[in-house]
């Protein structure tokens, strides 16, 4: 069984030898990254809600500013707890 996402948001990848278990994590962050809402909807459907909040809370290490606060709202989490926003927390300052 694979989930019904657009074939488009893994052009990187081998979509027809993707194991959509083992690399469920790039997955939901590439489709909350890049996909639509209706996407969204899929990888809830395919992988299960509380999979993904334990993704965003304590794996996924990057998301885009817009997308956490997005994710925040449409999840009902706090950008706080997740993954993401502590680790860019944690690394503020210029690079040079």
């Amino acid at each position: 069984m694979v989930p019904n996402l657009d074939k488009g948001l893994f052009w990187d990848w081998r979509y027809d030898e993707v194991d959509w278990q083992k690399t469920y994590r790039s997955v939901i962050e590439r489709v909350l990254e890049r996909g639509t809402k209706q996407e969204w909807e899929e990888i809830i459907r395919f992988y299960g809600m509380p999979k993904i909040v334990t993704a965003l809370k304590d794996e996924i290490k990057f998301l885009p500013d817009y997308i956490i606060e997005e994710v925040s709202s449409y999840f009902n989490i706090r950008k706080e707890e997740m993954a993401c926003f502590i680790r860019k927390q944690s690394r503020k300052g210029q690079w040079i």
